[in-house]
């Protein structure tokens, strides 16, 4: 005969060896606040840090394009003459040429070079910050979701401790012969299914740990424990006024809008660049001139007969088009992103609020009084399993729905690219 006694103990062994395991690491956990983990992701996240540079690299363009042109200095000299001497200007012999000429930029030129660089940095600093929301939205989602999967932890060590005793109580009547083989199986079976579910949820969680600790910047063989407020009461939201607000703090529709400036002041550029620069030097002719010694002025300039610049300018053009549909495109879809967002969270609201009036307060004690009406035998076994597995159902669902709430936070702050309302 199989020893049910044995079977139960091994059975219990992973899991017990899995907890033992879990409070070792929760030795070296971090507990933090939502803001305490953005301080920690401003400090130490490699890929703002990285971003920062190519911002500064904008900036170093906008130094460069205020420099002016240097001025040229050429030579001309004689090397040797038919009197076999080398560099020989004795005397007022031999032949010295000098010329100095400096490029003078016409019709703008230089400004304008420089407006195109300052737009570049602008979009550089945009994309900064639209990484920044981006990352933070990873933040807060992953934050909310470790914070929900460590809640769920507790329902399923909760249950697995009363299913455990429960199992135990029904192996001993088992062994005395006071029950059935079968009702000891299915609650073996209900501890089972509770252990894998609590597996597969530890799982989720380490993968949601090893993307905090890289957002965070922290060490590996820290637990990060997320400590999350209960939520708000509900907050009236306005989607118009959220909508223009998007428009001056979403940093991609912001990048959008400074790429078609650039294109403007590119356009200008170009038309610029078709009208010619002037050069203008002056030189000393020492014996190759109608006289010795001659001090010259020169003036120079192309003449725009052939390029114009045309091709350039039509390019630049049809680019300021085409940028200004992406805008128009980037403007619907914020306003669309921030009506979902809006209604998102209103309903979360909703169905939060509701949900934990009816449920979350009274389930607790539901729960209990159901354990001691099965140990009394007042109720059979499918209909505390049933119950069982309702209670566990309705407890992850409740959690679920605040973490849609604490999503429809993350998407309401990501869609007006500000906090619109604060993860506690």
């Amino acid at each position: 005969m199989f020893n049910i006694s044995k079977g139960v103990k091994l059975l219990f062994i992973p899991l017990i060896t899995f907890f033992a395991g879990h409070a070792n690491a929760q030795t070296d956990s971090l507990r933090l606040s939502f803001k305490d983990a953005e301080k920690l992701f401003l400090q130490n996240n490699l890929s703002l840090l990285a971003q920062k540079y190519n911002v500064d690299a904008a900036q170093a363009l906008v130094q460069q394009a205020r420099l002016w042109d240097n001025p040229v200095l050429s030579t001309d000299q004689n090397v040797v003459d038919n009197s076999g001497k080398f560099f020989d200007h004795r005397n007022g012999s031999g032949q010295v040429f000098v010329q100095l000429t400096q490029l003078i930029q016409t019709a703008g030129k230089r400004g304008k070079q420089i407006k195109v660089a300052e737009d570049g940095t602008r979009i550089q600093q945009a994309a900064f910050d639209d990484l920044l929301r981006n990352l933070r939205y990873n933040l807060q989602l992953d934050f909310a979701e470790a914070a929900n999967l460590i809640a769920q932890r507790k329902v399923y060590a909760t249950e697995i401790k009363s299913a455990t005793g429960l199992v135990n109580a029904t192996d001993k009547a088992y062994q005395a012969g006071n029950t059935s083989l079968k009702d000891l199986v299915r609650l073996k079976a209900l501890l089972f299914n509770l252990q894998n579910e609590l597996v597969d949820n530890e799982r989720q969680l380490n993968d949601l740990q090893a993307e905090l600790k890289t957002l965070l910047g922290v060490k590996e063989d820290q637990a990060i424990l997320p400590l999350i407020s209960p939520p708000h009461e509900s907050t009236t939201l306005n989607p118009v006024a959220l909508a223009e607000q998007a428009k001056t703090s979403r940093a991609d529709y912001l990048v959008n809008q400074y790429t078609l400036d650039q294109n403007n002041s590119n356009l200008k550029l170009q038309q610029a660049l078709a009208k010619p620069d002037i050069t203008i030097g002056t030189s000393f002719d020492q014996n190759s001139s109608y006289t010795r010694n001659v001090i010259g002025l020169q003036i120079s300039a192309p003449l725009p007969f052939f390029n114009r610049n045309q091709g350039n300018i039509k390019s630049a053009k049809l680019a300021a088009q085409s940028q200004e549909f992406v805008v128009k495109n980037s403007e619907l879809q914020v306003k669309n992103e921030v009506y979902n967002a809006v209604q998102q969270y209103n309903l979360s609201q909703q169905l939060l609020g509701k949900t934990e009036s009816d449920f979350y307060d009274k389930y607790d004690q539901i729960f209990a009084a159901m354990m001691k009406s099965f140990q009394q035998r007042q109720i059979s076994l499918p209909e505390f399993i049933d119950f069982f597995d309702s209670y566990k159902e309705t407890k992850i669902k409740i959690l679920q729905l605040q973490m849609n709430l604490q999503r429809s936070i993350a998407d309401l702050n990501y869609a007006v690219g500000s906090t619109v309302i604060a993860a506690q």
